[in-house]
C-alpha cells in the first residue's frame, strides 16, 4: 500500500514451526495469510525455561498445538498482547487456560469512544476487534514486565488501535512493534479505534528511540528501523498532501479520493485504504484544514476548509 519505502515482500514462513531468531527468541507463524495479515500472524516465544509469548494469534487449533509443542516442558508465565485485533489476541484465552500464564495488555478493545461508526468491523476486514479480551494485568507506558528469563519495557504506541503497546527487549535493543510498523506494507489506521494523530505521534516516539531491530507481528524483521519509520512519516505526510491536492479540485467522497491517490491498489484493499483516508480526514479536520457536513464517515462529502 505504499511506494519507495524499502518494504520487502520476502518472507516465506513454515507454518507451525518454531524458528529460532536468536538465543532468546523464537517465532511461529499462524496459517492465516490474507490482505491484512500478509503471510500470517507471527507469535513470538521469548526465554528458555520460563517463557513469555507475544501475540498468541487467532483462535486456531493448529496454531495452539504448534505453540504448546514449542513450549514443551518449559513454563509459560506471561502472555503479552500488542493489541486486540482478531489476528493477535483471541488465542490468549485458551493458552491461559491450559498453561496458567497471565495476560498483559493496555485494556479491552474499543477504548476510544466516538460519535461515528465507520470502522474496520463495518467493512468486515480481518483487523476487527477481539471484544472478549480483558487483560489480567493492565500495563502502561514505561512499565517493566519481568520474568526469570526476560525483561520488557512497555512502549505505548496507539494509533493503529487505541490499545496498541510495543514491547522492548532491552538485552537485544529490539522492539516488538505489533502492527505499528510492518516491513511489508504500511499499517492501516482505521477510525474510530484507529487515530492518525496518535499514530503519527507513536511513529515519532519510536523514531527517537535507539532500538536496532524491530520484530513486527507480520513479516520479516526490520533491520534499519529508524530509516523505515522516517519513511513511514514522510509517506503519511505525502498522503495528506495528496488528499488536500485532490480536495483543491473540488469536494470529494472518500472512495473517489482512494481511486485517485491509491492507483494500482488491489481492489481487496480499497476498504482498508478508505479507512486510512478517513483517519487522515479526521486528522485534517482537527487541524482546521478540511470540513464536511454531518458526522465524520466514509459516506459524506469532504472539502477544503
Amino acid at each position: 500500500m505504499s511506494h519507495n519505502l524499502g518494504l520487502s515482500q520476502k518472507f516465506d514462513p513454515n507454518y507451525g514451526i518454531a524458528v529460532e531468531i536468536n538465543a532468546d527468541v523464537r517465532r511461529i507463524v499462524a496459517n492465516n495469510p490474507g490482505p491484512m495479515t500478509f503471510k500470517g500472524t507471527g507469535t513470538f516465544l521469548i526465554g528458555d525455561r520460563h517463557l513469555a509469548v507475544i501475540d498468541p494469534g487467532p483462535d486456531d487449533d493448529e496454531h495452539l498445538d504448534a505453540l504448546l509443542k514449542a513450549i514443551g516442558s518449559a513454563t509459560l508465565t506471561h502472555i503479552l498482547i500488542t493489541h486486540t485485533h482478531h489476528d493477535h489476541s483471541p488465542l490468549a484465552a485458551r493458552l491461559k487456560q491450559i498453561t496458567g500464564a497471565e495476560t498483559y495488555g493496555v485494556g479491552p478493545h474499543g477504548l476510544r469512544k466516538t460519535e461515528y461508526t465507520s470502522s474496520v468491523e463495518a467493512l468486515g476486514l480481518e483487523g476487527s476487534g477481539d471484544m472478549d479480551f480483558v487483560p489480567d494485568n493492565v500495563i502502561d507506558h514505561g512499565d517493566m514486565i519481568e520474568g526469570k528469563d526476560f525483561r520488557f519495557e512497555c512502549v505505548f504506541t496507539p494509533g493503529h488501535s487505541a490499545n496498541h503497546m510495543a514491547f522492548a527487549l532491552e538485552r537485544h535493543k529490539a522492539l516488538f512493534v505489533g502492527d505499528l510498523v510492518m516491513g511489508w506494507s504500511t499499517s492501516v489506521v482505521a477510525p474510530p479505534d484507529g487515530n492518525m494523530a496518535e499514530y503519527m505521534a507513536s511513529l515519532r516516539l519510536v523514531h527517537a528511540r535507539d532500538d536496532t531491530i524491530y520484530w513486527p507481528t507480520h513479516g520479516a524483521p526490520i533491520e534499519a528501523p529508524q530509516r523505515l519509520v522516517k519513511g513511514y512519516i514522510t509517506h503519511r505526510k505525502m498522503r495528506e498532501n495528496a488528499i488536500l491536492d485532490t480536495l483543491s479540485q473540488g469536494p470529494h467522497k472518500i472512495i473517489d479520493i482512494v481511486l485517485k491517490i491509491y492507483s494500482g491498489l488491489n481492489p481487496k484493499l480499497h476498504g482498508a485504504a478508505s479507512l486510512s483516508v478517513l483517519a487522515h480526514m479526521e486528522h485534517l479536520h482537527a487541524q482546521g484544514k478540511v470540513d464536511f457536513e454531518g458526522a465524520l464517515s466514509l459516506e459524506v462529502t469532504y472539502w477544503l476548509a
